[in-house]
């Protein structure tokens, strides 16, 4: 039954489905829930430093349960998201009620696509389709290329785009990260394509095809629902691409690595990544939270992920720290003084 906790990550898409369903006020259930009382539950809640011991950690990685856990979120995040754009375009709505539709679909394409597009990102070749595809809604493709190819390499350095600057207000971040993975991502991109003696419009150039399946789901949905399914789901997809970069701003702010002698950036290490050990949180985002042991092995599957000692560690779990951010000045007083002195301007 332990393993079964993460079936709770499925409440998320479930609300948004009754607040998208009963409409009025409750179009703005699903952010009430996710950053109102989620936060309130965690604050009563432990947190847990436990590990799996060896033998627990073997079989748990060969469960293709918690594989299957993550795959389900596929189906669901499109029901979600074709349901909200059914919803607006075929009933006379309020604005306030679009709004909140927009925003419940939003979370939903952020916290079960965009992240476990994250987490299957890194797995094998089949599993890539799949991360890819969860991406897709939330018009993000190319963070499969920059998270891998340039993020795990630079986190907590200045060539980092999606590493928050010590100080930096998160709407400040927003726009500095956004602008600047997608320029990296298609650097990134040449710079792969040169290595394999290709040229920029070869076959092989991802961001090629990430903009024509971006361009062909738009089109379709405007071809299926009109203008007002066209801009709902671009809308949509804002909302959930910017609930990443508030969950990036969280994850590394205001650390750094240090160049050695060689000038070259030491290995990332279990300190350049916030940690949260919030069991609510944890089991939410499939162990997001436990960032620091997934830039130090990034091939761990969520399910075995350890939490470290020497990892900086957040006074709440993930969905609190979004909603603290939100509000600058009270972020820098709870986290300023958790940043480590050696990484401080």
């Amino acid at each position: 039954m332990k393993d079964l906790k993460y079936i709770s990550a499925y409440t998320i898409p479930i609300v948004a489905l009754l607040s998208i369903s009963i409409q009025g006020v409750y179009t703005y259930l699903t952010p009430f829930y996710v950053f109102g009382i989620i936060p309130f539950i965690e604050l009563f809640t432990p947190s847990s430093i436990e590990n799996l011991d060896d033998n627990s950690r073997l079989s748990k990685s060969k469960k293709q349960l918690f594989d299957w856990l993550l795959y389900i979120n596929l189906p669901i995040i499109y029901i979600v998201l074709f349901y909200a754009i059914y919803t607006v375009t075929k009933h006379q709505l309020s604005t306030y009620e679009i709004v909140g539709i927009v925003i419940s679909t939003g979370i939903v394409l952020g916290a079960n696509g965009i992240n476990v597009g994250h987490e299957l990102g890194h797995r094998f070749s089949n599993e890539r389709f799949i991360a890819k595809a969860l991406l897709l809604p939330s018009l993000y493709m190319h963070f499969y290329i920059e998270h891998n190819f340039g993020h795990h390499l630079k986190a907590a350095t200045k060539e980092d785009p999606a590493t928050a600057k010590y100080n930096q207000p998160v709407y400040f971040f927003w726009f500095t990260s956004v602008l600047g993975q997608y320029i990296s991502a298609w650097k990134i991109q040449i710079q792969l394509l040169k290595q394999n003696n290709l040229s920029f419009f070869s076959p092989k150039n991802d961001m090629f095809w990430y903009l024509i399946f971006t361009a062909s789901y738009l089109i379709s949905i405007y071809l299926l629902f009109d203008i007002t399914g066209f801009w709902i789901a671009i809308s949509s997809g804002a909302v959930g691409f910017l609930l990443l970069e508030t969950i990036n701003y969280i994850e590394h702010y205001g650390l750094k690595r240090n160049k050695n002698k060689s000038g070259r950036y030491e290995r990332v290490k279990e300190i350049h990544s916030w940690n949260s050990n919030h069991l609510l949180g944890r089991i939410l985002l499939f162990e997001l939270t436990r960032h620091s042991d997934h830039h130090y092995r990034a091939s761990k599957k969520y399910q075995i992920l350890d939490h470290h000692d020497k990892s900086p560690q957040l006074p709440f779990g993930y969905p609190t720290s979004m909603v603290i951010a939100l509000f600058p000045p009270l972020w820098f007083m709870l986290v300023n003084k958790r940043v480590p002195n050696e990484m401080k301007p």
